[in-house]
């Protein structure tokens, strides 16, 4: 870990026991003593450690190993899950990554259970998955605009328990992560995306919707970590508003988990020596 971090971010952003969201400052940056260049360094410094961690998951994933990683991320519009997928995901082999991006479902998918989509799209083994927005959608939105029954609602809190842990079961380790911005903060990136040509397909006029029901979002948020921040699946709220700690704080993230795998390149399942010779002679 970069000397950077005073505190590992798995323990200064794990949401716990009593864990209340309010109390969190999206302009914070717990754990690191640094600025946003010093940010930018390491970022820049750990991208090939990510990368090679990554690489080794893969390859581990094509001789057998069944463990893989599933990255969700999560938070208010212009939060910065984007931003997560092009700079830290981006490090890492595209080859050994599964993106998904949850929309609203269509009317086939409304047929089936909610989980039936997510499920389909878990990772295989070696591979580093990634949600950016997923199951959560369901108790959050769902909740704020009273999509469901409140009993469906309560449903479903544990079944996301109890999918999640069924993952942990099968070796995916779970990493989910809220990407925490103050509304300030938002209105400040939304007008950015009206003021400059190049982020014009970016904006949604339903973002600005949304804000309107910022506080309910809030407590859909702080009811969602409550109810499934678990030993098999906990939760890290990450503040948002600095883009440049929310990166290095998922970075480091995914670094600790697949450190935690302690990876080594899988051993030839040929005769080396011989293999040399041969290419020697051909």
């Amino acid at each position: 870990m970069h000397k950077a971090w005073k505190t590992d971010p798995a323990k200064s952003l794990k949401a716990g026991p009593g864990f209340t969201l309010a109390d969190v400052d999206p302009a914070s940056t717990p754990g690191f003593k640094g600025d946003k260049k010093t940010g930018e360094e390491v970022l820049a410094a750990d991208a090939a450690d990510l990368a090679e961690l990554q690489q080794r998951l893969y390859a581990r994933g094509v001789e057998g190993d069944e463990r893989r990683v599933l990255l969700i991320l999560q938070g208010m519009d212009t939060a910065g899950k984007d931003g997560i997928v092009r700079h830290v995901i981006g490090a890492t082999h595209p080859e050994g990554v599964h993106l998904k991006s949850f929309k609203a479902p269509t009317a086939w998918e409304r047929r089936h259970d909610f989980l039936w989509r997510v499920a389909r799209q878990v990772p295989a083994p070696g591979m580093l998955g990634v949600f950016n927005r997923s199951h959560y959608e369901d108790v959050l939105i769902q909740r704020v605009h009273q999509m469901a029954r409140p009993e469906e609602i309560e449903r479903r809190y544990g079944a996301i328990n109890d999918f999640e842990a069924g993952l942990a079961d099968r070796g995916i380790s779970v990493l989910k992560v809220m990407l925490h911005i103050s509304p300030e903060e938002q209105k400040k990136r939304l007008q950015e995306r009206l003021d400059r040509p190049d982020k014009y397909w970016k904006y949604n006029p339903g973002d600005v919707t949304e804000r309107g029901f910022w506080k309910e979002y809030q407590e859909a948020y702080q009811i969602a970590i409550e109810r499934t921040s678990t030993d098999a699946a906990p939760w890290y709220v990450v503040p948002a508003d600095k883009k440049w700690f929310a990166r290095i704080a998922v970075q480091r993230l995914l670094d600790g988990v697949l450190e935690g795998f302690d990876l080594k390149w899988p051993l030839p399942s040929f005769d080396l020596a011989a293999e040399r010779k041969r290419l020697k002679k051909s």
